[in-house]
Formats: structure tokens, sequence, C-alpha cells
């Protein structure tokens, strides 16, 4: 882990490695109550991971442009790289990471990749800055996954807990297949509902992927007591949910950018739900999460 880095408002204290600009911990000064996931290596050593230039699995760990292959292991190399910070007030952190000669041999494209944190009262408001500095066309993919400690409060369980859409949703889940790949049709899952309770076999069989919902905003809350968190997200066409197998945590994950489908031809520039930058342009989407204490 690199070093450190901490904001604080009067309200949240925050902390952010420099390595993947990773969001490490929120707590509530008033209670002291931590909000994420301890990042235990025996579960998943991971906080809140930045997804980028790809999110999720490539067929093979593959991807072709222009006629050669590249090769990725899921989500990126943003996640295990160093940023660079570049800016650092009371309530806000920023983080650069730019594109170099590693980078490059993985993914032909110049490009500054930055994290953005503000708090602004029980607010942190999380912000990907992509920009593209090169000279071509540049083809992309980011994504969060910030894992949220669940259960928040002594004595509270698990399955007390679960997460509310602001819309009433129907939309399928779309199965991850062996070797991280999505399958070609979606599985019924939620069905004119707002309301999914969570349980640790949710997730036996990986995250839920669920594309192209209403809601840009959900809440995770405790039935015995109400408290929680809420978590919105704009921009973003799908939303992964995931937990490690019986882990104490939730990830809800706001993408641009989604794994290969079984059979996908690996053509970078046909991948479902890929970005593209004209040189010189940016890119930007925030997630939020409030704190409901």
């Amino acid at each position: 882990m690199g070093k450190i880095y901490q904001i604080e408002n009067s309200v949240l204290k925050i902390a952010v490695s420099e390595t993947g600009a990773e969001l490490q911990s929120i707590i509530d000064k008033s209670t002291g109550q931590e909000y994420m996931w301890s990042g235990d290596p025996a579960v998943w050593g991971k906080h809140s991971p930045v997804l980028f230039p790809i999110v999720g699995t490539l067929r093979d760990n593959t991807y072709r442009y222009e006629g050669k292959d590249y090769h990725l292991n899921r989500h990126g190399f943003a996640r295990e790289m160093n940023f660079s910070p570049v800016g650092q007030l009371r309530d806000e952190l920023v983080f650069s990471l730019k594109s170099n000669g590693e980078t490059l041999k993985l993914y032909p494209f110049d490009f500054e990749l930055k994290l953005k944190y503000l708090l602004e009262g029980k607010t942190l408001k999380v912000t990907y800055d992509v920009g593209n500095s090169g000279n071509k066309k540049m083809w992309f993919s980011i994504g969060g996954h910030p894992a949220f400690k669940l259960p928040l409060f002594r004595g509270d369980a698990y399955a007390e807990y679960y997460l509310e859409f602001e819309e009433k949703e129907t939309a399928g889940k779309w199965p991850i297949e062996e070797g991280g790949l999505l399958a070609q049709t979606p599985v019924p899952f939620l069905n004119n509902s707002n309301v999914l309770r969570l349980n640790k076999g949710l997730f036996a069989k990986d995250a839920v992927v669920l594309k192209e919902l209403k809601s840009r905003k959900l809440a995770v809350r405790s039935e015995k007591n109400g408290k929680g968190f809420d978590f919105s997200w704009e921009g973003f066409p799908y939303l992964g949910i995931w937990a490690a197998p019986g882990a104490d945590f939730v990830c809800i994950e706001p993408w641009c950018g989604i794994a290969d489908t079984v059979g996908f031809d690996q053509d970078v520039t046909k991948k479902e739900g890929i970005e593209m930058l004209e040189p010189g342009q940016h890119f930007e989407r925030s997630w939020i999460v409030t704190i409901i204490s």
C-alpha cells in the first residue's frame, strides 16, 4: 500500500491511498463509525478500486486494436498503479495517473486519469476524469467498485440490510459464466420491485450485473434502525452488486463498460459499453455516497 492521504470536514473524514488512488475509509466523526470494508486480504484485499481502462473480464484476457492483440487482466491496471497527488485542500483530494512506457505496452493510448474526492456535509463525491492526451481516438471503460462494511452497527445482521432503488425496476440479471464472461441472455431478477434484500447467497455465482436501470440512486438500510447510506450515480449505464463469498460487505459498482460477452470477437472498438474520446477531449462521471445516521 502506498502513502495514505486524509481529508475531513465537520462531519466526515476519509483516507485515500496513492496506490490506485483508492478510497480506504469513510468515518462519521460524530460517532466514529466506519463505513468502508476493512480490506482483509484473507477475504478480499481491496476497498474501492478504480476499474480502468476496462471493466470486468476480457475474453482470454485479450482485446484487439488495429490488428494487434493486447492483454489486460480483469478490471485493468489503474488499481495497481501509484497515482500522483496533484491537489489537496481540507475537504478535497485530487490524484493523477498518466500514460507511460509501462501502460503503453498494455494499452496503446496516451491518457490522464484523475480521481477527485470532495466532501460536502455528510456526502462524499468521487469523480473520474478521463482525458485523451494523444493524437488518435481513445477507447476505454471506467467504473467504481466501493465496498461498504455490512453490517454497519453492532448487533445488526447482514440479512437485516436491504437495497431500495429510487424507482420500481423490472430488470434481468446477466449471469457471469466460467472465465468471468457475461452470458448472452439475462435471467429474471427484479420484477416491478424497488427492494432487494441482501443475503450472502445472493453472490454465490459472482456479481449481480444489471443493465439500463431507471434508478440513479439507491438506499442501503438496516431494517432494524433505518440507518445506512444513500448511493447515487449519473451517466453509468451498468450497475454491479457484489460481495466475496461469506464476506461482511457489499460493493455498489457503477460502470461505464462491462465484461465481454461469451463469444465476443475481441475488437475493442466494437465492445459493448466501450467509451471513445477524441484527442484533447475529457470524460467525467461521478458517484456520491451520503451517510444516514
